[in-house]
């Protein structure tokens, strides 16, 4: 392959990685990163148990046009969600942290905060503002809008998901972004490429491993969504094997009709590898990085905005302004709201533990996965995903057949319920953590071992802080996806453990709509603190 064909490897990061020998990981390393991986396999053994005790008459009864259809839409719906995702966090990453955008920092803040909103009540908040009889057509009633188009469908559950996950994406882009050396792009122009062409071609390869990462939990959590796809009225294949769990005593179908998602979750992380490919990311030289230049926007600054504007509006401002209405109008009717205080605590307790075990999980893997790269390497970073791709009621249930029978001092409680998150939720911190990872030289620890420092010690003094902004990211994403979980928390919780997520559901399924917009407005709040504050704090030297 040429030079010119590519430039990034070959000019900029010395090179792809050869045909040499790869280094045998050490045991230290490689032992916890099987067991994670086991742990994370868990629910698929659960699944092939029961499929297993069923013989071929579950598969029968899956394989057939039905199946396939539904398949085919979901495979289109998380396809069409992980492009426009990566479509709209491009621009929202490099605005926020390349060019000198008017209030840079809120617009960073602000456009990732659509993550700490549930699927379940986005949906909701998007039917009530946007759908045929919605706040919308009564405001625009007047000028004789009898009805607004339908949000029902394949297009109302991409749109709903792309404006509730993009976030996904965006995250794992500012990180790359932060961790860009400006001496590359430097190169590429000083040999001639234009500030178009050297995007394209240097800045935005380099972002592929971001976008994959992305775009590949954006893809893993569509699959795996239940709320929004019910509420808007489109029959995933989630939704399928919810009523299968629901309305049948033998669940032999459901666990069959799993093992398809997980079989698909498969096919979309080989996919996602491929695209990584095996490119190094990081410096070829080991002297200090500098931060690159804000990019001048000129007139286009108020433009672009503008562009954020539009997105934090509809993804932020709308749900937000919907609740706020419904608990205004419950207000209005003399409704009275019990506090939300314990149950506020109890979520986030839950999900600081998810996050501090989820993120200490991802460390090994993802030193594995990027430093000992190889095949057999490879599917066990691709099995810790698998969880990621299940409905979170799958999960549950394979873990209260795992108490009852074999761990019945563990069943309901808040370690077995822990556990849970972290199978479900490993992969959404695997994804900033390897990004950052790819972004470190492994000469600087390598120099630091030479200077008579022992390897853990090296990692912990030279890579560690280094990791920092990865790691950061995904603690804020596992916190927040884990205060959002219903399904492993209603199943799996101690009795009378109330989570502002349990409490949402539970007034929404008393059609108390103003007691739940209430939950789901404090719930918002509780989320969107932490994650602002860790944002701010993470990169307030470098803004």
């Amino acid at each position: 392959m040429t030079a010119e064909s590519e430039p990034l490897e070959i000019v900029a990061l010395g090179g792809r990685a050869g045909p040499t020998r790869l280094p045998r990981p050490p045991f230290i390393l490689l032992a916890p990163a099987v067991l994670i991986a086991l742990a994370a396999l868990s629910p698929v053994a659960y699944l092939l148990l029961r499929v297993s005790e069923a013989g071929g008459d579950a598969f029968d009864l899956i394989l057939n046009r039905r199946t396939a259809e539904t398949l085919l839409r979901t495979v289109l719906l998380a396809g069409c969600v992980s492009a426009a995702t990566i479509a709209l966090a491009l621009p929202l990453a490099w605005l926020t942290v390349r060019t000198d955008l008017p209030l840079r920092r809120f617009w960073a803040v602000v456009t990732a905060l659509p993550l700490v909103i549930p699927s379940y009540v986005g949906a909701f908040a998007f039917v009530e503002g946007l759908g045929p009889r919605s706040l919308l057509q009564q405001i625009l009633a007047p000028l004789g809008v009898g009805a607004l188009p339908e949000i029902y469908g394949f297009g109302g559950a991409a749109f709903t998901l792309t404006l509730l996950t993009y976030p996904y994406v965006l995250l794992s882009l500012h990180t790359a972004l932060w961790g860009l050396d400006p001496a590359v792009e430097e190169s590429s122009r000083v040999l001639g490429s234009g500030a178009w062409q050297t995007f394209f071609r240097v800045t935005l390869a380099q972002l592929r491993p971001a976008m994959a990462a992305g775009g590949l939990l954006v893809a893993l959590y569509t699959l795996a969504d239940f709320g929004a796809v019910s509420i808007l009225r489109f029959n995933s294949f989630t939704n399928v094997i919810y009523l299968q769990y629901q309305s049948a005593f033998d669940r032999t179908l459901a666990a069959a009709s799993s093992l398809v998602l997980v079989a698909l979750a498969l096919s979309l992380l080989i996919l996602e590898a491929a695209a990584r490919g095996r490119s190094r990311y990081y410096k070829s030289t080991t002297g200090t990085s500098r931060r690159s230049g804000l990019v001048k926007l000129g007139r286009w600054r108020w433009p672009a905005a503008a562009f954020c504007g539009i997105v934090a509006g509809l993804a932020l401002v709308l749900p937000l302004s919907v609740l706020a209405y419904l608990v205004g109008r419950g207000l209005a009717a003399d409704e009275t709201f019990s506090p939300a205080w314990q149950a506020a605590r109890n979520s986030m307790y839950v999900s600081a533990l998810a996050a501090g075990v989820t993120v200490l999980a991802a460390l090994p893997v993802s030193l594995l996965t990027v430093r000992y790269a190889g095949r057999w390497v490879g599917g066990l970073e691709q099995i810790t995903f698998l969880g990621f791709s299940l409905p979170g009621i799958v999960v549950a249930l394979a873990l209260v057949f795992f108490g009852i029978r074999y761990a019945p001092a563990l069943y309901q409680t808040l370690t077995l319920l822990v556990f849970a998150y972290f199978v479900l939720y490993l992969p959404v911190a695997l994804g900033p953590v390897r990004t950052a990872l790819l972004q470190v030289n492994p000469h600087l620890e390598e120099a630091a071992r030479s200077l008579g420092r022992r390897p853990f010690a090296a990692f912990v003094s030279v890579t560690l802080p280094l990791l920092r902004p990865g790691v950061v990211a995904a603690a804020a994403l596992v916190f927040l996806v884990t205060m959002k979980e219903l399904p492993a928390t209603l199943i799996l919780g101690p009795i009378g453990f109330q989570t502002l997520a349990t409490s949402t559901w539970s007034a929404a399924a008393a059609a108390q709509d103003a007691r739940a917009a209430f939950a789901a407005l404090v719930l918002v709040l509780v989320s969107a603190l932490p994650m602002a504050a860790m944002m701010y704090w993470e990169r307030r030297d470098e803004w």
